[in-house]
């Protein structure tokens, strides 16, 4: 058994929280892009909308100076309008007053009767032109003050106005030269566009926020029912294998007709527990029929025991010991192969496998085969060596049984055949008996099945032998079958073919 580790506390051990957790996790980390991704995307549009009211508000400044007028100083951004020949600015506002302009403007004055063509790192917009300057320092500034004491590097924006273009009554209204050349200038603050991109994407993340939990909420709620709606049919299959026991394994799960997975679990553990109970069958059986068939041999021996005890002086004790003694070996015979097919039960594999020439080993058996019983004739016939991996034991118990099968029920021939048919040997016991009916083909394969009932069971097998022989074949990666004849039974062996060891 494998060890498990310290069970983590904070994980819950239901599928259902599991699943409601991750889908909840997942779906966090998704509106946490989402969010992230709108908050950048609202302040990158607030920042574009603060600077286009900004630009809305110069050219209103400039349009307002070409007609005449002087503007309030009223305004929502800083702005100061100067000129040559002026000491003080022509108008100022939104702030400009904490650099007092009026007595001396703050920013420069536009060169005399001519429009300069910008630096090179300056940039033009529609009709104006953008810069950074420095503004100068404040030492009295206040904590509310727009700007701070040194006032700091601002972007500006600035067109000029040519006095000369403006009508006598304009020049007269703005209080400035006649060939005057006057600027407007409008101070873009980074702050002020910022304070308004930042209360509308601290209104849209708060929005954000409260939509993002109440969605973790509901998808981990989805999650958490939709799991436990699909699970409902993973119970029910849950309890009733659970009812399953060793008295009564017939119970089977029911087969949800919806056709997905849990249809294929359903179907394969009705399978599963259909096997298991034809394994439990067939051990059953295969326990009676083994019971059954030791107590035969059991019941003749001990009362021809308990008869020659009854009656000593009238017993033939030569007699009574030899049918003790054929029981005996009966016994013998069953327990070995009731012991081999537990063995072959097990699917053990073969432990280090030979190179069997099988072709020796059956001429071998037809020579040692005692034939004392009944006249029979046994033959092998074979035109060259057949190699085969195995165990030669396992090999010569597989050709024992054949040929003990076709003994018991050959009139007066048996014949052994060894052919080598491409990768595979071809090897086939054939017999003059009764043969076996189409019917019984795979019956005879099956463990204590004996189709000469009616003949006395101390002369027939233990009806193991035939079963025996094909583990044995099946163990070997090979097949024995019964192929049809018009006289007497075959059986065809078929064993994968070896190379010689010449050919190694």
């Amino acid at each position: 058994m494998k060890a498990t580790g310290p069970r983590r506390r904070w994980w819950p051990r239901s599928v259902r929280a599991r699943t409601a957790l991750a889908a909840a996790s997942a779906a966090a980390v998704i509106l946490a892009g989402i969010g992230w991704w709108l908050h950048h995307d609202v302040y990158r549009e607030s920042t574009g909308i603060a600077q286009g009211q900004t630009e809305k508000q110069f050219l209103a400044l400039v349009d307002q100076l070409e007609e005449g007028a002087v503007p309030a100083r009223r305004s929502t951004v800083p702005y100061e309008i100067v000129a040559t020949g002026r000491r003080s600015a022509v108008a100022y506002g939104g702030g400009m007053e904490e650099f007092d302009p009026g007595t001396r403007h703050v920013l420069p004055a536009p060169p005399k009767a001519e429009l300069p063509a910008p630096p090179d790192d300056e940039s033009s917009g529609w009709g104006y032109t953008t810069r950074p300057v420095r503004l100068p320092a404040r030492p009295d500034a206040e904590p509310g003050d727009r700007f701070g004491k040194d006032g700091g590097t601002y972007q500006i924006m600035y067109d000029d106005v040519r006095a000369d273009e403006l009508s006598s009554d304009k020049v007269a209204a703005l209080g400035v030269a006649a060939d005057a050349q006057l600027r407007v200038y409008v101070v873009v603050l980074p702050h002020a566009a910022e304070d308004i991109a930042g209360t509308i994407t601290e209104a849209t993340d708060r929005r954000l926020l409260r939509a993002g939990l109440v969605g973790l909420v509901l998808i981990a709620a989805v999650a958490y029912f939709a799991v436990r709606i699909a699970l409902r049919p993973v119970e029910a299959i849950r309890a009733l294998t659970a009812s399953v026991t060793a008295s009564d394994p017939r119970e089977r799960v029911t087969v949800p007709a919806t056709g997905h997975e849990i249809t294929a679990l359903a179907t394969t553990i009705n399978t599963t527990l259909q096997r298991l109970d034809d394994a439990a069958a067939q051990q059953r059986r295969f326990v009676a029929d083994a019971a059954h068939e030791l107590r035969s041999p059991l019941t003749t021996l001990l009362a021809s025991l308990e008869v020659a005890l009854a009656y000593p002086e009238r017993t033939d004790w030569p007699a009574a010991a030899t049918t003790a003694a054929r029981q005996t070996r009966r016994l013998q015979a069953l327990a070995e192969d009731l012991l081999l097919l537990a063995r072959l039960d097990t699917r053990t594999p073969t432990a280090d496998p030979e190179t069997v020439d099988l072709t020796a080993l059956a001429s071998r058996l037809t020579e040692q085969y005692p034939l004392t019983e009944r006249p029979l004739t046994l033959t092998c016939d074979s035109t060259a060596p057949a190699h085969a991996h195995g165990n030669p034991d396992e090999y010569e118990r597989l050709l024992r049984n054949l040929i003990d099968n076709a003994a018991r029920h050959a009139a007066h021939r048996i014949q052994i055949t060894i052919r080598n048919q491409g990768d595979w040997i071809v090897i086939t016991v054939h017999d003059d008996g009764p043969g076996v009916p189409a019917e019984d083909a795979e019956r005879v394969f099956e463990r204590f099945v004996r189709l000469d009932d009616a003949r006395s069971r101390d002369q027939g097998g233990t009806g193991l032998g035939l079963a025996i022989a094909r583990d044995l074949a099946h163990r070997h990666r090979g097949t024995l079958t019964l192929t049809p004849r018009t006289l007497g039974a075959c059986f065809q062996l078929r064993l994968p073919q070896a190379p010689t060891p010449t050919e190694k």
